[in-house]
């Protein structure tokens, strides 16, 4: 599957971060993110269309699960006044937090975040979710199904070699809709 980037003119990370595995990104002086600037804040009402969030999605698609939810934490933060938001980003970054888990084979923790994901999609589409549907490419309940089920096969996964992108552990793609269509 081709997985397109949003942001093309910013690097990945030199790794995924993989506890116990690689140094820590950003308490260690080894780690990929030690040191770096700190994140744009953003509104809520932005936050959707913010390079933040969109950022979030590339680090998503490609495998960077640890990096996504680091990129998506600012804007959970954030979105103290919209309910609806808060749970859609806890929501995605309990996504990653799966994909972390599936990646060092912990598949009882994964399945739990995944769930505890899906849940709170499922919550978030209960309302209008116009918005988040654009913002990901398909409704939050449709998110909910493909939470659950990468959670069901093992994935079978290959160690990255040098200077090689990660391999992402899901098989669809968080892929937002143009303003045009």
């Amino acid at each position: 599957m081709s997985r397109p980037r949003l942001l093309p003119e910013k690097n990945f990370p030199g790794y995924a971060y993989l506890p116990g595995k690689n140094p820590h990104p950003v308490r260690d002086p080894l780690g990929h993110s030690y040191q770096s600037d700190a994140v744009t804040v953003v509104t809520v009402e932005e936050s959707l269309s913010s390079n933040v969030f969109r950022w979030g999605i590339d680090l998503f698609n490609h495998g960077y699960y640890w990096e996504a939810h680091e990129a998506w934490e600012p804007l959970w933060h954030a979105a103290k006044c919209s309910a609806q938001h808060r749970l859609f980003f806890k929501g995605l970054i309990l996504l990653a937090a799966a994909g972390v888990k599936i990646r060092e084979g912990k598949r009882v923790a994964a399945a739990r975040h995944a769930t505890r994901a899906a849940a709170l999609f499922r919550q978030v589409g209960l309302l209008p979710s116009r918005p988040f549907e654009a913002a990901i490419g398909m409704t939050p309940a449709a998110l909910a199904v493909e939470a659950e089920t990468a959670t069901t096969f093992p994935a079978v996964l290959r160690e990255p070699a040098a200077g090689q992108l990660p391999e992402p552990v899901y098989d669809f793609l968080l892929a937002p809709k143009s303003e045009s269509g």
